[in-house]
């Protein structure tokens, strides 16, 4: 019989065109710092690169992709889809202030709205997003 190793997950690493440029974006949403930057590799553009930062008990890694193509939202036949998105509790409840926080960062709402009390928002590399407040 095989035992089951103590496992944690610890972060979410996210794929995009200028990961370094998204790492600045999401700290300045969540008002937290970057906390590692590296530069490009060999091989990649000025763009390129890699950045975390540390939002709570949540880890974010933001990684160069090659082939990067943006998600739609919401998905539609033949085009990229978004395997997963980050949901960002508005703690405060305030869903309208958290959506202009988040434009004011360089986001911006998606035309197709789901549910009261939740907006889906594009980050600057097209990654959708949750603000909840319920």
């Amino acid at each position: 019989m095989t035992v089951r190793p103590r496992l944690s997950a610890t972060s979410v690493t996210i794929a995009a065109p200028e990961p370094r440029r998204l790492a600045e974006f999401y700290a300045r949403l969540l008002g937290v710092e970057v906390r590692v930057v590296e530069p490009p590799g060999e091989d990649e553009p000025e763009t390129g690169g890699w950045a975390q930062l540390r939002a709570g008990a949540l880890t974010l890694n933001f990684e160069y992709e090659r082939e990067w193509r943006t998600p739609s939202w919401p998905a539609r036949p033949g085009e990229q889809t978004a395997t997963q998105h980050l949901d960002v509790w508005v703690e405060d409840g305030d869903l309208a202030g958290a959506v202009a926080w988040a434009e004011a960062c360089g986001a911006t709402e998606a035309g197709s709205q789901p549910q009261e009390g939740v907006r889906v928002m594009l980050d600057p590399a097209g990654h959708p997003f949750c603000l909840f407040a319920s």
